[in-house]
């Protein structure tokens, strides 16, 4: 081998050294970023199945979340333009509990409708936005390191999660028993299967 060939190998083997450990950093934070906005969106998706409403535990963490990442968005040095949507998207959560406050189940059934759906929009709007405002938060390079496409798998991986959440939820009666959610200290959702007598003996 020339001394050339060999150098020229060197410094091949050298950069793959040096590319390796960086490859596996970037790529270990996508994979806490997906696993985490999948252990977020599960539950909320699994209760619209099954109860076909949310928590209020559920709605309010989402407030809370979204507001410390209005208040982070507002204070960024960015140009108006660039935060003003994500400002409005992040003020959903509160929009929606002074609707809570100014519409109660006295109103008519439209206004209670429209403010159960809008709790469920919320939701399904509410958790990614925040979700991707805290993540550019705690690693503010993601989207200038991370490809389109792997934002776009991120994208499909937690929402394929969501969907599969909301059927388990809605076929609940098919795969769990009334005491399941019971001893999990939930209230049994409206038409789950009662436990069989013989799995008691």
């Amino acid at each position: 081998m020339s001394g050339s060939s060999a150098a020229s190998v060197r410094r091949v083997s050298e950069q793959q050294q040096i590319d390796g450990p960086a490859a596996t950093e970037r790529t270990v934070p996508i994979g806490v970023v997906m696993v985490g906005m999948s252990l977020v969106v599960w539950w909320p998706a699994f209760t619209i199945g099954a109860w076909g409403d949310l928590f209020f535990d559920q709605l309010l963490t989402l407030w809370a979340a979204s507001t410390a990442a209005l208040v982070f968005v507002l204070v960024e040095r960015k140009p108006v333009g660039a935060k003003l949507v994500r400002a409005l998207l992040l003020l959903t959560p509160s929009l929606w509990i002074v609707l809570s406050y100014l519409f109660n189940e006295n109103e008519t059934n439209i206004a209670v409708l429209l403010l159960a759906v809008g709790g469920i929009l919320v939701i399904v709007a509410g958790l990614p936005l925040t979700m991707w405002v805290l993540v550019r938060i705690v690693w503010p390079d993601f989207a200038s390191i991370t490809r389109r496409s792997t934002r776009w798998l991120i994208l499909g991986v937690v929402g394929g999660i969501a969907i599969v959440s909301f059927v388990l939820g809605l076929t609940q009666s098919q795969w769990l028993y009334c005491e399941d959610f019971a001893i999990s200290g939930n209230s049994e959702p409206a038409g789950c299967t009662p436990e069989p007598p013989d799995l008691y003996e």
